[in-house]
């Protein structure tokens, strides 16, 4: 299993006032924008993929509050197996998004709730 991208979620309801902010102040791209979450970045590995990413967002998605990370692996299974056997609280279970994502939720032991997601194909 490896990590594949790690993007910090700031939770806000004027998503257009922070774009402006992050655009215009440090020249960050938007690279997706749903509407409820926008994604922008700087930078790029050899395979043409954003290396430093900031998502603003008013909901996490399906209704669920931000998350405080978005953890992107190769193997979410096999993570979500992980985290079941070592007795973590899944506080959004395995599911399958309409916008292409496979996720589920998880408590960290400071108490911060991470996305742990994986790109369908």
């Amino acid at each position: 299993m490896a990590v594949l991208r790690i993007v910090a979620n700031l939770a806000g309801s004027d998503l257009q006032a922070a774009r402006v902010f992050y655009e215009e102040l440090l020249g960050l791209d938007v690279v997706m924008d749903h509407g409820w979450i926008v994604t922008l970045a700087a930078g790029a590995t050899a395979e043409n993929r954003p290396v430093q990413q900031l998502s603003l967002a008013t909901e996490g998605g399906g209704g669920t509050d931000v998350p405080r990370l978005s953890i992107e692996v190769d193997n979410l299974d096999e993570v979500y197996h992980r985290a079941q056997a070592a007795g973590f609280e899944i506080t959004y279970p395995l599911t399958e998004e309409p916008w292409g994502v496979q996720r589920f939720y998880v408590r960290d032991p400071l108490g911060y709730v991470i996305n742990i997601l994986s790109h369908q194909a």
